[in-house]
């Protein structure tokens, strides 16, 4: 892969961190992990070769990768530097003021969150410019897709570099002008979840049939076509007309929905309790996640394929 080569920062080497690290040095950059649990770092190694071996990449890759314990040693002479702590607002404002006294003004700080925004977490900085969000989903080198969030105080400069740096590591970046609480993909899984357990809650039909009729319909298609190209594809007159039909009847339960709320509350809290909205055996547990991670991986493989090099 051509392009330029830089030293990329990776605060956490937890389950995205390490992820994250690992693609990034897969496209050429030199990564420096800054990683304070011992326990956690002494895994790192095993973790990162288990990805290398998943793909059949060089091993030369995981020479690209140090691990620190101390964070000065990830933030040193980089370019970028990715945040995966865990997420808590407090520790993220901390780590970053702390990136702010050991980094360039120039480096980007970028934090992978699906809950907090960047705008709360950068807010106290000098250089707020350079503060950015990127939503990289799990795993990360399996899902391509990392949401660039721009706040009120991000660069378009910071934006285009950080989407450019993730295209030329085979991610599919798309940028979110507003820094807005879920983001996007989260807040599109959740409309869909909300309307689910209302079903469920309302006796339409069980949890099973929820599953199925996503799996078995529209979800079939929508790994090629999105919900605004079909709407597009049929017509904004026949997406209009169903609308008024069907808009006001969706579910608008203000918070969680009462439901949810009382599975939590019973301690049915899904595969590792065997009950949530489904039932679940330790075997068909493991089967399902087995599942996923086969075709996450087979579609990993496959656009690996699609942009090799010749």
């Amino acid at each position: 892969m051509s392009g330029s080569r830089y030293r990329i920062g990776v605060v956490g080497g937890g389950l995205m961190g390490h992820g994250i690290a690992y693609l990034l040095a897969a496209a050429g950059h030199e990564v420096a992990i800054c990683e304070p649990s011992a326990v956690i770092r002494g895994s790192l190694p095993q973790r990162l070769a288990s990805i290398a071996e998943l793909f059949d990449d060089e091993p030369a890759i995981l020479d690209r990768i140090r691990v620190h314990e101390e964070l000065a040693g990830a933030a040193q002479d980089a370019a970028f530097v990715f945040e995966a702590a865990p997420e808590k607002l407090p520790l993220k404002q901390h780590i970053f003021a702390e990136l702010e006294r050991l980094t360039a003004a120039d480096t980007i700080l970028a934090s992978n969150s699906s809950a907090l925004r960047s705008t709360e977490i950068g807010r106290a900085l000098r250089h707020r410019e350079r503060v950015l969000g990127t939503h990289f989903w799990n795993p990360p080198y399996l899902v391509p897709l990392v949401e660039v969030i721009q706040n009120e105080a991000t660069s378009a400069d910071a934006v285009a570099r950080t989407s450019a740096l993730l295209a030329a590591a085979g991610q599919t970046p798309v940028h979110v002008r507003r820094d807005i609480a879920g983001f996007v993909g989260n807040r599109l899984q959740h409309a869909l979840k909300r309307e689910a357990i209302a079903l469920v809650a309302g006796g339409v039909c069980d949890a099973e049939t929820i599953d199925t009729i996503v799996k078995e319909g529209f979800g079939r298609r929508m790994a090629v076509l999105g919900p605004l190209e079909q709407s597009d594809l049929v017509g904004l007159d026949l997406t209009l007309d169903i609308s008024e039909a069907l808009v006001a009847h969706l579910d608008r339960t203000a918070g969680a929905h009462p439901f949810l709320r009382a599975k939590v509350e019973a301690g049915r809290l899904g595969m590792k309790s065997g009950e949530g909205f489904r039932r679940w055996t330790p075997d068909q547990a493991e089967a399902l996640r087995e599942r996923l991670r086969r075709a996450l991986i087979a579609d990993a493989k496959a656009r690996r394929k699609t942009t090799a090099c010749p």
